[in-house]
Parts: structure tokens; C-alpha cells; sequence
């Protein structure tokens, strides 16, 4: 079997010798070497993670397979906390519909099934030092591309379908920016440093979404706490911000954008 076709489920079946085994086979075929090998509790069961340097930049290795995407929100029920938090915000002149499942529908991506090769991706998002459409030749010059969404989203959420990487719940009595005690702040379960700060704005290949943040739109605008969390959201596509990005108005700012590379194998 190829590396590429490698799934989510059968990695979660290996045990460490074998998790090792196939990292080492991940990290001889990119020319890069193994860093890092650890498990982690992931949906109540222990996930491997690795981590391969290759030219001084960290990958995690991101099983693929036939994975579910998306959010359902005919079965998703909101806490009513999370229902009072959007209807407050509401009040203020902030959101998309008259109530949270109608912003929500507006913003996160639906639920899908969808079948995605493993990858390598950097641990860390860079900034980008070109215009979102001329990043493709430059990350190709590294032998590197830019993610599709389904595969950033499969990332960040590593097989959770959650409305968040770390669960559906967020704080409600304060924001991510500024907060260094808030679930944004650790690793997902893959590894990853992604959806951390609502002030990035990850890009991949589809430029009908963005990722990972709002650049700062919901902090500066005040628009609430749940508002304020839901840039982070996994299967948040963020099209109003898309559309500003790849417009006019977004292409003397394209270094405050972001993109996580991915390595084939």
C-alpha cells in the first residue's frame, strides 16, 4: 500500500512499532527525518503523531482516507449559553441570521464525505510573500503546494466533527485573542499549531474560503464572544472574508495572510 492511501482509521489501528515504522518510510520518501513520535488521547481513543523536518520546516504526518466533513446542523442543538451569546450579539447590529443555526449555515461548510490522500503539513502556517495567486509558483519552487480546504479542515479536525477542533463548546466570558488559557492554544490532535488566533487568515487553494481566523475582523469589531470564537471554528469558511481577500481591497495586505504548505507523498 502507498503511503498516500493510507486512512485516518487504519492509522488509528497501529500501534507505536508500526506508527514508527510508517513515519520513518513518510520521512525517507520527502528526504526529511523524524523529529517526533508521541500518542495523544483523540475522541476517546490514543492517536499517533509525528512530526518530520524536512529543510528546517515541521510537517505532521495527516492521514487521509474517506473522512466526514462538515458540519450537520439539522442534528446540531446549541447550548443555550451559545444561543443568548449570538442573540446579544444580534442586539448589536453582528451576524447573519436571525438566529445561530442560520449564521452558522451561512458560514461552515456542510456535512460531506469526502476521500483525501495523506499528506505531510507544516506544523506551523507562514505568512505569504506574494499575491494569493502567484503563491503556487513559489511554494512549487519548494517543492511544496497550498492545501485545498476539505484537506486543511480534515487537518485541523483530525476525524472530530465537532464544531470546534476541541469539542462544540468555547468560553463565553471572553475571546480568543489575548487569552493564554484557552484550547487554542494547544497542539491538535495531529500536531498541528492551526485555528490558534483569530488574527491569522490561513488560504489554501480554494478561493472561496479562508481559514483558521478572520484577521482580526471580529475583535476590532466587537462583535461578541461566541462571534468572536467562531473564526477558529473547524468547518468555517469565512466567504465575506474570501471575498475581501481575493478582491482589490486585499492585495496590499496579502502579507498579513497565511497558508499552511502541504509535501505530497
Amino acid at each position: 500500500m502507498s503511503l498516500a492511501d493510507l486512512s485516518l482509521d487504519q492509522w488509528w489501528s497501529f500501534d507505536l512499532s508500526t506508527a514508527r515504522r510508517v513515519a520513518h518510510q513518510a520521512a525517507e520518501l520527502v528526504g526529511g527525518r523524524v523529529t517526533a513520535i508521541e500518542t495523544v488521547a483523540h475522541l476517546g481513543a490514543p492517536l499517533h503523531r509525528v512530526r518530520i523536518e524536512r529543510n528546517t520546516q515541521e510537517f505532521a504526518l495527516i492521514p487521509g482516507g474517506t473522512v466526514a466533513l462538515g458540519v450537520d446542523l439539522e442534528g446540531w442543538h446549541s447550548a443555550s449559553e451559545q444561543t443568548a451569546d449570538y442573540a446579544e450579539s444580534l442586539e448589536h447590529g453582528f451576524g447573519y441570521g436571525p438566529d445561530l443555526r442560520a449564521h452558522l449555515a451561512q458560514v461552515l461548510s456542510p456535512r460531506r464525505s469526502v476521500t483525501l490522500a495523506t499528506v505531510l503539513m507544516a506544523v506551523e502556517d507562514e505568512n505569504l510573500t506574494e499575491l494569493p495567486a502567484d503563491m503556487p509558483a513559489v511554494l512549487a519552487a519548494r517543492g511544496l503546494r497550498m492545501p485545498s480546504s476539505d484537506e486543511w479542515e480534515h487537518a485541523c479536525g483530525a476525524g472530530a466533527t465537532t464544531l470546534f477542533r476541541w469539542g462544540n463548546d468555547c468560553p463565553l466570558d471572553r475571546i480568543p485573542y489575548g487569552d493564554p488559557d484557552g484550547p487554542q492554544n494547544q497542539p491538535n490532535a495531529l500536531g498541528l499549531r492551526i485555528a490558534y488566533d483569530t488574527y491569522r487568515t490561513e488560504l489554501t487553494s480554494d478561493a472561496a474560503a479562508v481559514h483558521g481566523g478572520d484577521g482580526g475582523e471580529s475583535v476590532c469589531g466587537g462583535y461578541g464572544c461566541l462571534l468572536g470564537w467562531l473564526p477558529l471554528a473547524t468547518a468555517n469558511r469565512n466567504p465575506s472574508m474570501a471575498e475581501f481577500v481575493y478582491g482589490p481591497d486585499g492585495e496590499d495586505l496579502c502579507e498579513d495572510f497565511s497558508t499552511r504548505p502541504v509535501l505530497t507523498l
